[in-house]
């Protein structure tokens, strides 16, 4: 197995990935506040020790040690992502335990039929040609092997339970967004929904899927509340969001996401937010 690629091997994926991206920090952020309902989805998988497993689009590598006590002793877990920042955080944060290789996802170096489950999480939507990634990936099951596709907010995200208009531009103003930015029209964007009929066009079979919420209420932990405030409040909002809301949006959006203003969101005692977790689980013959 080659665990190097060249950065010009990567053409940009739909969203811009390419071996330069790094959003290292918001995936650690999103791994930890997350972790638990992560951590159960793995669980409801009832992996065995000695089983063969492979994460595709690792990230910053935090699934593979749950994955790793999952299917120990005598199992094997190789993670695998584009980026060059997330491999390297992955590599120091699993060490010697894990293999973590940089390769693109439709170009696994894996051999063939040689895994039990391909785990893949918030990766998918990414893929230019999402349909032939899971064939790919597929061709990397034993026969009678899985793959597990995950993806967060599925259903629509709910910020502001006080304040629903708000919470509705926001999100519209984060999709125009992305429109302009990639030029991506609003089908290819929510195509991402469609997991379960994407696992049975890529002729996958005995599809099933479960999703949970992550509830978070205040007072909130750390990790919610770091999670909630870089990776949304401004990584995913900000100023960004400025040119796609009208100016008494803005600055009402501003108001809440700034922790020195008074009406900070996550102060508010009734601060109440949710986001989904689905996992779409298929088989080969």
């Amino acid at each position: 197995m080659d665990s190097q690629m060249p950065r010009s091997s990567a053409s940009p994926g739909l969203l811009g990935d390419t071996t330069a991206r790094d959003y290292a920090y918001k995936l650690k952020l999103f791994n930890a506040f997350a972790a638990p309902e992560l951590r159960h989805a793995i669980k409801r998988l009832d992996l065995k020790p000695g089983m063969r497993v492979v994460d595709a689009g690792c990230g910053t590598g935090a699934a593979l040690t749950w994955l790793r006590h999952a299917v120990e002793p005598g199992g094997l877990v190789v993670g695998f992502d584009l980026a060059t920042a997330h491999i390297n955080v992955a590599r120091a944060f699993c060490g010697t335990h894990t293999a973590v290789l940089q390769a693109d996802l439709m170009k696994p170096p894996l051999a063939c039929a040689s895994f039990d489950l391909v785990w893949s999480v918030n990766t998918i939507n990414h893929l230019r040609d999402p349909i032939e990634g899971v064939r790919t990936l597929a061709g990397l099951l034993r026969r009678g092997g899985r793959i597990a596709l995950g993806q967060s907010s599925l259903v629509s995200d709910m910020y502001f339970a006080w304040d629903a208009r708000l919470e509705r531009v926001t999100n519209e103003a984060v999709r125009l967004y992305y429109r302009e930015r990639y030029g991506l029209d609003e089908r290819v964007l929510t195509d991402v929904r469609c997991l379960v009929g994407l696992l049975r066009r890529a002729g996958l079979h005995s599809v099933r899927a479960h999703t949970c919420m992550i509830e978070r209420v205040a007072p909130l932990a750390a990790t919610d509340r770091a999670y909630i405030l870089e990776a949304i409040f401004r990584g995913t909002w900000g100023e960004r969001l400025r040119p796609y809301l009208g100016d008494a949006d803005f600055a009402e959006l501003s108001r809440l996401c700034e922790p020195r203003h008074p009406q900070f969101a996550l102060r508010r005692e009734d601060f109440h937010f949710l986001q989904s977790f689905t996992l779409a689980v298929a088989e080969i013959a």
